[in-house]
């Protein structure tokens, strides 16, 4: 009970400073991180960047960091096979290619459980627009959009 969502909750915080540390690290001029993250929901949109938070971890205790994931919810789904539209699955590419998938990992739709889904871009993927992209059509599909990155919505 409680001493496991402790843990899941120190689990998720030392992640979040690890990337907090990274992300400062390539401001810094030096060596930053493999992959920026965004995570996207079904809900309402939270009153704030401090809920939106609340809520993220919320999620991702419950539908990443779980041995029982739920399959993707079909609004997910939809979110999922409109980014693959425009930028094809990193499963899908042939290996001389795959330095042209915006995503650090594949399939994209693993990283989803029930009304959340929780994935990855490659530092290149961000400069080829595929997280404004990402942002746009989660707007589209009236999903929560949040950076980890920066502990806020993402618009």
């Amino acid at each position: 009970g409680a001493l496991v969502l402790m843990a899941a909750y120190f689990l998720i915080w030392g992640r979040h400073m690890n990337r907090k540390f990274s992300a400062a690290s390539t401001a810094a001029g030096k060596e930053g991180p493999m992959s920026i993250n965004l995570a996207v929901w079904e809900g309402p949109r939270p009153a704030s960047d401090a809920d939106a938070l609340k809520a993220f971890e919320s999620l991702y205790a419950r539908y990443i960091d779980t041995d029982f994931k739920a399959a993707p919810s079909e609004r997910i789904s939809a979110y999922a096979a409109a980014l693959l539209a425009r930028y094809p699955d990193l499963t899908e590419l042939d290996d001389n290619c795959i330095d042209d998938s915006p995503w650090s990992d594949g399939p994209l739709i693993g990283n989803a459980g029930g009304p959340f889904i929780y994935f990855g871009f490659v530092p290149s993927g961000v400069e080829k627009g595929a997280w404004t992209f990402a942002v746009e059509m989660a707007r589209e599909h009236g999903l929560v959009c949040f950076d980890p990155q920066s502990d806020a919505m993402a618009y």
